[in-house]
């Protein structure tokens, strides 16, 4: 079942995150599904931590950022998607290539969407498991 309630396409979303952290760091979307956004990040000199493997801070933009679009494509138009709370999981370290994330919604209700974000590698492996709760803020007025 198609989740979405706005237009939403990689195009849309790429649009969306130009000119911030994303961009900086090489995020970029690959995929939109009818209830799924997927996107990567590289691992190179961006995005390591000083012992040569992809930051973990790294992998949590890439899961806020695949859920916060999740959130926010998927609530009424007009409405706000706004974080209340992320974890991360950090499984398996990352030394090259590029981690996936797939972001799917496990919880979509009136005021907060739940939504699991699974970072992988090239081999599949998965090298982070991330939740993120996002608040759903009614137009003003």
């Amino acid at each position: 079942m198609r989740i979405w309630q706005k237009p939403i396409s990689v195009e849309l979303l790429t649009a969306n995150t130009r000119n911030g952290a994303d961009e900086r760091l090489g995020i970029e979307f690959v995929e939109v599904g009818d209830d799924y956004i997927v996107g990567r990040v590289p691992v190179d000199e961006r995005t390591r931590q000083p012992y040569g493997l992809l930051h973990g801070g790294v992998s949590v933009v890439l899961a806020e950022t695949l859920g916060s679009c999740g959130a926010a494509f998927s609530c009424p138009p007009g409405y706000r998607a706004v974080g209340l709370d992320i974890n991360a999981n950090h499984l398996r370290g990352v030394s090259s290539g590029w981690v996936t994330g797939t972001a799917r919604s496990m919880h979509r209700g009136r005021t907060t969407h739940v939504w699991q974000i699974e970072l992988r590698d090239e081999a599949g492996n998965m090298t982070c498991i991330s939740r993120i709760t996002m608040a759903i803020l009614a137009p003003a007025g």
